[in-house]
């Protein structure tokens, strides 16, 4: 008798699906099941398809492909339509996928890298559905697929926010598969010809001894998935004691009843192996399996992310930390703190960068900069030109020529085809950024720790900010030249002043302003409130009262005191902090930039080394600029200047009068005279009892007249605005040249007859 008539005795068909030639074989019982004449035919794929439920062939599709890949059975249960879109009948197919074979015996695949194969398999009918019922009525394993698609996409969501090889395997570890959840798990990987558990779940400590290091060769399931990439399903511990004998004993004390190891694939390379273990029989349904396979995908994937991602990261952070200098020993009187965040997302590593110098004359320099560019070319600039910045200072050149030379140095280096190892001949896109010239900005600063003298040299970068020893803040402002690198043969002006004892010095790149779509007037505005808040001062009192040991460390060899660390800290908070989203700037760009800040304190005269600077009884405050006879557009700086040193002067007026006097003064020395104008403003007193002194000094000789001008002159009312605006005014005579000065007292009336 023949098979066919065996099977058709017990109403099951037989049926072989060829999808290289999209054909597909039926015999009479075969036939008859799928509602069509029961007789032998071979049809085409497309019309056998229309006898089935759409879900249930695209199912069926799923199936197969997972019996291919692990070469097993492929079972479904599939109904069976009318052209009425009516059930008529359930049926069970059984099938095993066999490869096609060129003909020299080698596997064929189609052009699009599939492989092709035949379906052989038998199709039985089973009791349910009754026949007759709609088809919507009828999901087979509706509410298993609906919920197994859920857990898929929670899954997959988790597994792709997962950033680390920790968070990856806490993901896998919360993992509640549909109907079956696993109560053990390991996670194998792959290192050259050994295996290792790289994380497990659901096993006490120290549990993974005996699997944490073992050759590839070894009769263990995990071992034997990396070598054929084909996953093992362990039913019963029978089937593992059959497979595995050599490997039992050690599984048996686990007290797991069925096992699932399979393979985590990435870009068709076997990365390791994933052990789903668990206490309650599994029969590893062919819907089980494609869940298990489906979660091991994801999971191989999430692994070769975080394993990048983590490579990633140790790399910039080493890049980091190797351009990023140590702030060297503690210098006498002066205390330094400095903080480097590299923008958020992509490359941990960027173009800013800070310095700390011992200078041949016993003096120090610090040095912040910003290259243009956020991607590796501007790394790489920035490494080597902070490197020739400190070749330079090392030399003994003061400020101006270091600043030269270091621009020399980056047009050169940005001009030479030879020194740009991404350009044409190394194999990059033409049109690539890494061809671009690119720039720098740099602020230099020359400190003199016994004196407090400070002399800057700036290449288009932010001014430095000065904190009073009574929290004041001024913008410091100097005389710059373009950034480096834009021209090669580039002067830059020196500018001299003190940090007095008890001021803090801050330099920071435009990142710490900018950032969080801030200009630099509203960035500015915002970094002056964290500057000038009481809290850091309590901070670091209250850490010096008790006496912290090696309290505020940034880094080896150099302990800053806390007050300057938590000032340091809570200008990043500023930025990058929780509250920076309370914060925001007026404008529509949010992107982040590098930020690099370097703050400088002068210790007070009258405290140990390394102690709390006091607030003075009469606090002072003290600024002192120049403006030369070709800078005319920084009267407006000096302006800002008196606004900020009087920012909290009683009456408001009295702010007003006072920059519009010297706003005169300076525009006088300018005009009538061939010399620079030197101005000196110092407030002292108490709160609500301050006196206001300020001196403009030139060279010339000739003294100021009181003159009587028209209704439409444009001068000659110097004179008179000092006589109706100043509690005191008058000129003191100098050997070479003179000082105008005025005073105003706070809450006082106005008015008052020169002094000379």
């Amino acid at each position: 008798m023949r098979t066919e008539d065996v099977l058709a005795a017990i109403a099951t068909g037989l049926w072989r699906w060829d999808n290289a030639s999209g054909t597909v074989t039926l015999d009479s019982e075969a036939a008859r099941l799928l509602g069509l004449p029961a007789e032998p035919v071979v049809l085409p794929e497309v019309a056998v398809r229309s006898r089935f439920h759409p879900v249930d062939w695209n199912e069926i599709n799923g199936i197969v492909n997972l019996a291919v890949a692990e070469g097993t059975l492929a079972e479904a249960r599939l109904r069976i339509m009318d052209v009425d879109g009516r059930v008529l009948r359930t049926v069970r197919s059984r099938s095993k996928p066999m490869a096609n074979r060129a003909p020299g015996g080698s596997t064929r695949t189609e052009s699009g890298g599939t492989t092709d194969y035949e379906l052989i398999g038998t199709i039985q009918e089973i009791a349910e559905p009754q026949p007759g019922t709609t088809a919507a009525h009828t999901p087979i394993t509706g509410d298993w697929r609906r919920s197994r698609e859920a857990f898929l996409l929670d899954a997959g969501r988790a597994l792709a926010e997962a950033r680390s090889t920790a968070e990856v395997l806490r993901v896998a570890a919360s993992l509640s598969m549909p109907g079956f959840s696993p109560d053990g798990l390991a996670v194998f990987g792959v290192a050259g010809d050994r295996l290792s558990i790289i994380g497990h779940h659901g096993h006490d400590p120290g549990d993974e001894g005996p699997f944490s290091d073992m050759p590839l060769e070894t009769n263990y399931p995990a071992a034997e998935v990396v070598r054929t990439g084909r996953a093992i399903y362990l039913p019963t511990p029978d089937d593992y004691k059959r497979r595995f004998p050599a490997a039992w004993p050690l599984a048996q004390r686990f007290d797991r009843v069925s096992w699932a190891f399979l393979p985590l694939i990435v870009a068709g390379r076997t990365m390791g192996a994933w052990m789903a273990a668990f206490k309650h029989p599994a029969s590893f349904s062919p819907d089980e399996r494609s869940v298990l396979t489906t979660v091991a995908r994801m999971l191989a994937q999430a692994l070769q992310r975080a394993v990048v991602a983590e490579s990633e990261r140790e790399l910039t952070t080493g890049l980091q930390r190797s351009m990023m200098p140590q702030l060297g020993p503690e210098i006498p009187g002066m205390r330094i703190a400095a903080r480097y965040v590299p923008t958020g997302g992509g490359l941990q590593v960027g173009g800013d960068w800070y310095d700390m110098i011992p200078l041949p004359s016993g003096r120090f320099a610090l040095v912040i900069g910003d290259v243009q560019g956020h991607d590796v070319r501007a790394a790489g600039l920035m490494g080597q030109l902070r490197i020739a910045v400190r070749a330079y200072a090392s030399e003994g050149h003061r400020p101006d020529a270091v600043l030269s030379r270091a621009s020399r140095f980056l047009a050169g280096l940005c001009s030479s085809p030879e020194s740009d190892p991404y350009g044409d001949d190394g194999g990059q896109d033409s049109d690539s950024d890494f061809q671009s010239p690119r720039f720098a900005t740099c602020l230099y600063v020359e400190c003199d720790p016994r004196t407090g003298m400070l002399e800057v040299a700036r290449a288009g970068h932010p001014d430095p900010a000065i904190r009073m020893a009574d929290g004041t803040v001024l913008m410091r402002p100097t005389a710059g030249g373009l950034p480096l690198g834009i021209v090669p043969d580039t002067d830059y002006p020196t500018t001299r002043f003190t940090l007095e004892p008890g001021e803090t010095m801050m330099l920071c790149t435009d990142g710490l302003i900018e950032t969080g779509g801030h200009d630099l007037d509203t960035g500015w505005a915002r970094l002056r409130a964290v500057l000038e808040s009481d809290a850091h001062e309590r901070a670091y009192e209250s850490a010096y009262d008790e006496q912290v040991p090696g309290a505020g460390a940034t880094a080896a060899g150099h302990v800053a005191p806390p007050h300057l660390e938590r000032l340091a800290d809570l200008l990043v908070q500023a930025v990058h902090g929780p509250s920076s989203h309370h914060t925001t700037g007026p404008l529509a760009d949010r992107r982040e930039d590098d930020i690099a800040v370097v703050l400088l304190c002068r210790e007070s005269a009258d405290r140990g080394p390394g102690t709390a600077l006091p607030h003075p009884a009469r606090p002072v405050r003290r600024t002192v600029l120049t403006v030369a006879q070709v800078e005319p557009e920084r009267i407006a700086g000096v302006r800002q200047q008196i606004r900020e040193l009087l920012h909290d002067w009683a009456d408001p007026d009295q702010v007003d009068s006072a920059v519009l006097m010297v706003s005169e003064m300076v525009t006088n020395v300018l005009t009538h005279t061939d010399g620079d104008a030197l101005l000196v403003a110092e407030a002292v007193g108490a709160l609500g009892a301050r006196r206001l002194r300020v001196e403009v000094a030139d060279g010339s000789d000739e003294l100021p007249h009181k003159r009587q001008p028209g209704e439409m002159s444009s001068s000659g009312r110097g004179v008179l605005l000092m006589e109706m605006l100043a509690d005191a005014w008058g000129v003191d005579p100098r050997g070479e040249g003179k000082s105008i000065w005025f005073e105003l007292h706070e809450q006082s009336k106005t008015g008052a007859d020169p002094v000379f």
